[in-house]
């Protein structure tokens, strides 16, 4: 059976963020077009962001999954490493603040920035 690599950035145990992978079985379609079932999703939004752009450490309001669609976008986490994301990649973000918790920039969340010479453009897709 074919499947779909899923990045997902998700918030641990310990309440920082962290990049796992899963697979999505894609059991539906024909040999020719394999699909995943459906998934569910409520709304999408389109974000140009400029050369540039840069955010501080945040966390994810509602889990959703973003497309790069043009540029390249890189999101860092508090251990220091970044994860580069180019147009046609995506991941799933869901590394919401724990329940409880009070935002603190210097455990919580990821930043992300803008690399190269093109604006970056995202699809969110809501689920």
């Amino acid at each position: 059976m074919s499947t779909f690599q899923q990045v997902i950035l998700y918030t641990d145990t310990d309440g920082r963020a962290r990049f796992r992978e899963t697979e999505i079985a894609l059991s539906e379609g024909s040999p020719a077009a394999r699909l995943s079932p459906l998934l569910p999703a409520t709304a999408c939004q389109l974000r140009q962001s400029p050369v540039g752009f840069r955010s501080e450490f945040h966390c994810t309001g509602d889990a959703q999954w973003l497309f790069v669609l043009q540029g390249c976008m890189e999101i860092g986490l508090q251990d220091g490493s970044w994860r580069a994301f180019r147009a046609g990649q995506h991941f799933y973000s869901a590394d919401t603040l724990p329940e409880g918790a009070t935002f603190d920039p210097a455990v919580h969340g990821h930043r992300s920035r803008q690399v190269g010479d093109e604006p970056l453009v995202t699809l969110f897709v809501r689920g």
